[in-house]
């Protein structure tokens, strides 16, 4: 009986104290500063080791001017426990008072505790850290180091050279400890990105660019030139990786991964020219099965993307020669799929595409494999509108291979499936669970349909406009362009300065583009521009507008565009990319 009421007054005091302690960081939180250093006071009474205690009662003493209690307290802390970052703490009160003498001589005392014990160089510096000291900081880590040669804190003093704009010494010290500890790699690539992409001044890219070119020239290890590609692939500039990692491969004919890797990321980038040579490269270099198929699976890809009817013929006896060539086996189901869908989509023979899909069904299969077949096989199911069919396989895929990307993927096509079939009502909450989703294209995708949706049903109602908007999206869907865009067209005939029309311009434009018409894209962008500049769609009229016009017609007029993006719309997807190319045309250095 002992036990158990002592353990019930220790949970209750347990309890007390946790409520007292979200009591001191509610009022701080609140800049309550005198309630809160008092019930910090009472806290560290009960835990009188506690140094983050402690720091809030002289930060407390601090916002309320409460100097000379300040120092007391540190001082006497520090004769209590003599910790080397109090002296910080000391030095950084006079500080705040404008006595910068005062304050330095603290900071050297600090420094001179690392002096003397290396060591003691983690408090301290985390107290500079804490205190926006970054020179000192530096400095702390710097002489442990000197000190101390087992020490290694080339990634902290990287961070603060970075902090204090020292981009030189930041990327020196970071390539230094990339090559010399290779599994902080990827850590320091993922700084290196932050400055790449968002952080970065005018010349950051190029000083990283010269950086690593004059390592693969002084040095011969190949570490450099995966680094260069790296930075090239970051940089999407294809062609240049493409050079390193040639080079590579030449000196380590082991794999050609990484270069059919490179491959599917030019695609991805839409640099077809570059992708055909990297895969064209890989074809005639291996004779690994894996490899020759996967890139066979691109580049076929890449031909019935672009094809007109009159390629069909050429393109389906292709398919059917590598299938005869590598056999029908589960190494070869991205080929197989690939015919099932061109079979079905482009050749419309439904039927057809569903037996070689079958086909591969019966296959000794793993889970993913079998999910994506299952995915061909409900995509074809859901261009013949059979709708509830194709549902049932989205969803297996979805049980299967719960919360894994393909499962998400499933998920959003069952999602499209309902807003086809206009379901709206279920379609919307299947939209917005996917706006949370993990993959930013889905999550992206997801958003923009639950916009659509939830617009359009809010200025209609009936959703009259929505339900012609849909089918007009399916027919897009079953690859029936030119119906798509009859369709949209009366849509905008009948629906004039509604809701619906800003997006419907912004269907007809991407339609026009594909088929090479840019003057008639542009025309429906503008439209959107002039006539809906306060609308969710503005954004992607300007940045569309602008990448064809610095791809395909006059660079210099995608340039007011790009810049229209950055200062009108910093919360757009296409910030990041606007941002860049808008520097690219503007002949920045670092790019």
């Amino acid at each position: 009986m002992k036990k158990i009421v002592l353990f019930i007054h220790l949970f209750l005091s347990l309890f007390a104290f946790a409520q007292n302690e979200q009591l001191a960081q509610y009022y701080y939180d609140k800049g309550d500063f005198e309630k809160a250093k008092i019930s910090y006071e009472e806290l560290l009474q009960e835990i009188p080791l506690n140094s983050q205690y402690f720091l809030r009662i002289i930060d407390c003493s601090q916002q309320l001017q409460q100097f000379d209690s300040a120092e007391k307290a540190i001082q006497e802390r520090l004769e209590k426990y003599n910790q080397g970052n109090l002296l910080v703490e000391l030095g950084y009160n006079f500080q705040l008072q404008k006595n910068d003498a005062k304050a330095k001589i603290y900071y050297e005392q600090a420094l001179d505790r690392i002096r003397k014990n290396p060591n003691e160089v983690y408090g301290i510096s985390n107290a500079f850290e804490r205190k926006v000291l970054l020179e000192y900081a530096l400095k702390s880590y710097q002489t442990a180091t000197e000190l101390e040669p087992n020490f290694n804190f080339n990634y902290q003093i990287g961070l603060l050279y970075g902090q204090l704009s020292n981009m030189e010494m930041m990327i020196s010290t970071f390539l230094d400890e990339a090559f010399a500890n290779p599994q902080n790699s990827i850590r320091i690539q993922n700084q290196l990105v932050r400055f790449m992409v968002d952080e970065g001044d005018a010349n950051f890219n190029e000083i990283l660019r010269k950086a690593l070119i004059l390592r693969t020239q002084k040095n011969q290890d190949l570490f450099w030139n995966h680094y260069l590609s790296w930075f090239y692939v970051q940089q999407k500039e294809f062609e240049k990786a493409f050079i390193q990692e040639k080079a590579i491969y030449k000196r380590n004919p082991e794999s050609l991964a990484n270069i059919v890797n490179l491959g599917q990321l030019a695609i991805e980038e839409e640099n077809q020219e570059t992708a055909k040579e990297i895969l064209g490269f890989v074809l005639e270099n291996t004779q690994d099965l894996e490899l020759l198929i996967q890139a066979n699976s691109y580049l076929v890809t890449m031909k019935i993307e672009k094809a007109s009817e009159n390629d069909f013929a050429a393109i389906s006896t292709e398919l059917d020669g590598l299938l005869k060539q590598f056999e029908i086996s589960p190494f070869t189901l991205s080929l197989q799929l690939i015919q099932a869908h061109f079979t079905a989509f482009n050749l419309k023979k439904p039927e057809e595409g569903k037996a070689i899909v079958k086909r591969a069904l019966e296959l000794q299969l793993n889970d993913y494999e079998l999910a994506n077949a299952k995915m061909e096989l409900a995509d074809i199911l859901l261009y013949e509108e059979k709708f509830n069919q194709a549902l049932i396989y989205y969803s297996q895929i979805e049980l299967d291979l719960k919360n894994d990307v393909m499962a998400h993927e499933a998920s959003l096509k069952a999602a499209k499936t309902s807003y086809f079939k206009t379901d709206f009502a279920w379609a919307l909450k299947q939209f917005k669970e996917l706006k949370s989703a993990n993959t930013q294209l889905i999550a992206n995708d997801a958003l923009e349909y639950f916009l659509l949706i939830n617009d359009n049903t809010a200025a209609d109602s009936t959703q009259t406009a929505l339900k012609q908007f849909a089918k007009g999206d399916y027919l897009l869907y079953q690859n029936r362009n030119q119906e798509a865009v009859t369709q949209f067209q009366t849509i905008l005939k009948n629906n004039k300065g509604q809701e619906i029309e800003a997006v419907t311009l912004l269907r007809l434009g991407k339609i026009y583009e594909k088929k090479g018409d840019f003057a008639l894209a542009l025309s429906q962008y503008q439209t959107i521009i002039d006539q809906h500049s306060n609308g969710i769609y503005i954004d992607e009229a300007l940045y569309f507008s602008a990448e064809i016009y610095n791809k395909q017609l006059l660079p210099e007029k995608a340039k007011p565009l790009y810049e229209k993006v950055l200062f009108n719309h910093q919360d757009s997807i296409y910030f990041v990319e606007a941002r860049k190319k808008f520097r690219q045309l503007r002949g920045d250095t670092n790019l």
